[in-house]
């Protein structure tokens, strides 16, 4: 656990900076555009280029030192995060920029979430496994309790070039606590061996085979499919719809954001405690039911209260959904697969993430919100839930959306191969050492 801390610390450190560098480039996004969609296209371009690498991302992952495939997605990300800062610098800096900043941010990340995942595996006992990805699920979490305030506060002083260069800084935090640490590479195993001696692009499909030979594994997977779609239309136009109701203030966008951030860090705290229900599949139905409730609340008109207890709602259950979501694939899968396995598993779950801002984008700028500021169409209807004017017309949106993220998790309860995949599907026992066989 001492190794596994480090390494937590470090990443800790670099997303609160990148996290800050993120709320900046959103408020210069909205300034300079004022669109939903433009936003929206920034998660395009970030998303698409992840997506399409992430099967070679994984066979990487499992065919070289998992550390130096961490350091590498970490130097990525910095090289994005400089380009865009000297641009700023010599105030040259386009919207437009930050869509190539985000393919190059993509091809970087695509790497580390696989190899994070499956060096946890190799670093922390069955039984922990539970907590030690609540103990993840705070690294996103934790720095966005102050990252939007200290960004807002920053930002007057330091302006976004300054914010950028601390966002440079935190990377080698990360990379070092990288060189600090063993991280154990997996004991082969012959599924492992094999696939390799089959070449690198047929490799990359091997992850896909594996999930789709397993139901339950898939079944889990189109759950987080289509929950992803839904609430990835909601989150596209979440920003936006504050920022027109609070008449683009950044203090009131950053509040509800810092609110959400502690709902998510105290239930990234129970999980690490709790560690999670005994069966981990009513931590990721339910988590899912739950947190499509609270994304509707969040399009009800009430302003800042009705934002922030939304948002803290669905917060607070997203550590349950993806710890426990995490620790069953990482107690089905070997330790040597689980890079291209995560790899494809991350494809599946995400594939409608390159569009879901689009549609969301789409649906706000040219039908919702003309319709809205209207008063005619469907907010019109439903304006005794989402009010009247900008702003109400991607509230709606998120009201549906949200219900239909809930019904996800409702859905999952029908299936068998979902509901009981824990206890259809083997766990993985590592190889016995020769000590341990001759007793």
């Amino acid at each position: 656990m001492l190794g596994f801390t480090i390494v937590w610390i470090g990443q800790i450190i670099s997303t609160l900076a990148s996290s800050m560098s993120q709320f900046a480039l959103m408020i210069f996004m909205f300034e300079e555009t004022g669109s939903a969609l433009a936003m929206g296209t920034m998660q395009v371009f970030f998303i698409a280029p992840f997506l399409l690498i992430s099967p070679l991302a994984g066979v990487w992952v499992d065919r070289h030192n998992r550390k130096m495939m961490m350091m590498v997605s970490d130097i990525g990300a910095g090289v994005a995060t400089i380009l865009i800062m000297i641009l700023q610098a010599f105030g040259v800096l386009e919207y437009w920029h930050i869509y190539g900043a985000s393919i190059i941010y993509g091809l970087s990340m695509a790497f580390q979430w696989p190899a994070y995942s499956a060096a946890i595996s190799t670093m922390i006992p069955k039984a922990q496994l539970g907590r030690a990805n609540g103990m993840m699920s705070l690294i996103e979490a934790g720095p966005q309790v102050i990252a939007p305030l200290l960004a807002g506060a920053l930002l007057p002083v330091i302006a976004l070039t300054g914010i950028l260069a601390l966002d440079v800084v935190s990377f080698l935090f990360a990379v070092g606590a990288l060189l600090f640490v063993h991280i154990p590479q997996p004991a082969p195993t012959e599924a492992g061996v094999r696939s390799q001696n089959e070449g690198i692009f047929r490799d990359a499909i091997y992850g896909f085979k594996y999930i789709f030979s397993r139901p339950s594994l898939l079944g889990l997977q189109i759950i987080f499919l289509f929950g992803n779609l839904f609430s990835g239309i909601g989150f596209a136009v979440l920003a936006p719809m504050i920022l027109t109701r609070s008449g683009g203030d950044s203090l009131t966008f950053g509040t509800v954001q810092s609110a959400a951030a502690i709902a998510a860090v105290v239930g990234g705290v129970t999980m690490s405690v709790w560690g999670g229900f005994k069966r981990r599949v009513h931590g990721v139905l339910i988590g899912w039911i739950l947190s499509g409730i609270g994304m509707t609340i969040v399009g009800f008109a009430g302003g800042l209260v009705v934002w922030i207890a939304g948002l803290a709602l669905t917060a607070f259950v997203s550590p349950f959904v993806n710890a426990s979501n995490q620790a069953i694939w990482q107690a089905k899968v070997s330790p040597d697969l689980q890079g291209r396995v995560f790899s494809a598993r991350r494809l599946i779950a995400w594939m409608t993430n390159p569009i879901s801002p689009l549609i969301g984008g789409a649906l706000a700028d040219f039908a919702l919100e003309p319709a809205a500021i209207a008063g005619t169409g469907l907010p019109h209807v439903f304006s005794g839930l989402v009010g009247k004017g900008a702003g109400s017309g991607m509230g709606l949106l998120i009201v549906f959306v949200g219900v239909a993220a809930a019904l996800v998790g409702v859905i999952g309860y029908f299936s068998r191969r979902v509901r009981n995949a824990e206890t259809l599907l083997p766990d993985y026992e590592p190889p016995l050492k020769m000590a341990e066989i001759g007793g």
